[in-house]
């Protein structure tokens, strides 16, 4: 329990650092896109191509197609972004919130709620209408903005809410991994996903002979990726399996790992210390020995540790923003107000301010109710009904659906732009009255301080 508490902090910190990132992005794409000078500069930016090539051969491109800049986003860094997602699933599933069944059931259970009901409303809204097929936009749960909304309340916020929040990201983003898997594929070329999937049981069978080396899992999830975005299964897929066949386990017990750093330190005499006191260079033999205290460090830190830690700043910092800064830019020169209260926008908002919020809560009272979970360590009903408003702030996952499900067709360009700003207008509104909530419903800073 006390391990799970810690993973729990960690990544709800990881999250709450990047929101900022996320929402300065944002920012930047609708005020770059909307300056005269800079729209054409913006929109055309994304349609240059890009390439490695070794020969003949490019690894950023479909069916010997070049891949645009924005494809390379989408397609390419947006794979790293649901690899990091993959292994954050798995180390839940194993040692995080998602590992004890009565601790995961209510945030499980208020997540599916969450994602039925604004699907729902979206299709009563929508049924019928040429932007139909956008239902599963509004189901998404933004986990770095909802955390970085909780993060500006600071300490009021129990850490039962904060978790809460955080596994049901979680859960939510299971659920988007199947959306796109399920409806997102296009015709399937069954020779490129035969290769695949013999390289994922390459992986699989690293993993159980204890093959502990990163390269070898990133160097084969590149190979996997390529070949899920030749057949057709949407490449970002290969991300969240390959990130399931990193192993878990370290090498070596942390037990072994604080002998061999005894032993190894034992080595240096006291002249040694005094030397190193004044950073001189190292002999060939104090070299070895800090070098076999490198070595076991790599050893007593899991594969999937290791790459989740390391990638946390990439996605968070660089992959996120980048992907924000490029599918937020939403010209306003052609919206009319009222494309904002009708057709996919009004849809949109509704399924994420009020879908979300029914949803996410109506599922959570029942489960609670039944006595299958408890209610989230010090918090109160009104804490949960402000937490799943904020459960409406789709954002990332939202705009990728929206991107995969208008974006290939001009014609369907005009939905597109409505459906971001939908995507926008919902977010924003979920994030302000999600926190202006919490802030009516927590306890006051003074008697946070009172009680510590």
């Amino acid at each position: 329990m006390a391990n799970a508490f810690f993973i729990a902090r960690k990544t709800i910190k990881n999250h709450t650092n990047g929101g900022t990132v996320l929402m300065a992005a944002t920012a930047l794409a609708l005020i770059v896109v909307n300056l005269p000078f800079l729209h054409d500069f913006y929109n055309g930016l994304w349609t240059h191509t890009i390439a490695l090539r070794v020969g003949s051969f490019n690894l950023f491109s479909h069916h010997g197609n070049p891949m645009s800049i924005m494809d390379f986003i989408n397609d390419a860094l947006m794979a790293v972004f649901f690899f990091s997602v993959g292994l954050e699933i798995k180390r839940e599933v194993l040692v995080g919130e998602l590992s004890s069944f009565r601790q995961a059931l209510l945030p499980i259970v208020a997540a599916i709620g969450g994602m039925l009901m604004p699907v729902g409303i979206f299709f009563l809204l929508g049924h019928g209408t040429d932007y139909a097929q956008g239902a599963a936009i509004p189901m998404a749960t933004d986990i770095a903005f909802s955390l970085g909304v909780l993060a500006m309340l600071g300490k009021r916020v129990p850490i039962g809410l904060k978790i809460f929040l955080t596994t049901l990201a979680v859960v939510d983003d299971i659920g988007g991994i199947l959306v796109i898997a399920v409806f997102y594929s296009g015709h399937i070329d069954y020779v490129s996903l035969l290769w695949a999937a013999g390289l994922l049981a390459v992986l699989i069978i690293g993993g159980i002979y204890g093959v502990h080396y990163k390269t070898f899992y990133v160097s084969l999830g590149i190979l996997v990726w390529f070949l899920f975005l030749q057949s057709g299964i949407h490449p970002t897929i290969a991300g969240v399996l390959v990130a399931f066949c990193v192993p878990a386990k370290p090498v070596d017990a942390p037990k072994n790992y604080i002998k061999t750093i005894r032993k190894t330190i034992g080595n240096f005499s006291q002249e040694d210390e005094d030397k190193l006191e004044n950073r001189g260079i190292l002999s060939k033999e104090q070299t070895s020995w800090l070098k076999e205290i490198e070595s076991a460090s790599d050893k007593v830190i899991s594969p999937l540790q290791d790459l989740e830690d390391s990638l946390h700043p990439v996605v968070n910092f660089m992959i996120v923003p980048l992907f924000a800064f490029a599918n937020a830019g939403i010209w306003l020169g052609n919206v009319n107000v009222t494309d904002i209260f009708s057709g996919v926008s009004i849809a949109i908002i509704a399924g994420l301010v009020l879908g979300k919020f029914i949803g996410i809560f109506a599922f959570s009272w029942m489960c609670i109710k039944a006595k299958l979970a408890p209610m989230p360590e010090g918090s109160t009903w009104a804490q949960i009904a402000a937490v799943s408003v904020l459960g409406g702030i789709g954002f990332t996952v939202s705009l990728f659906i929206a991107n995969l499900t208008f974006g290939e067709d001009v014609y369907l360009s005009q939905i597109l732009n409505n459906a971001k700003l939908g995507i926008l207008i919902g977010s924003f509104l979920a994030g302000f009255l999600g926190w202006l909530l919490l802030h009516l419903t927590l306890p006051k800073a003074t008697e946070v301080r009172n009680e510590e």
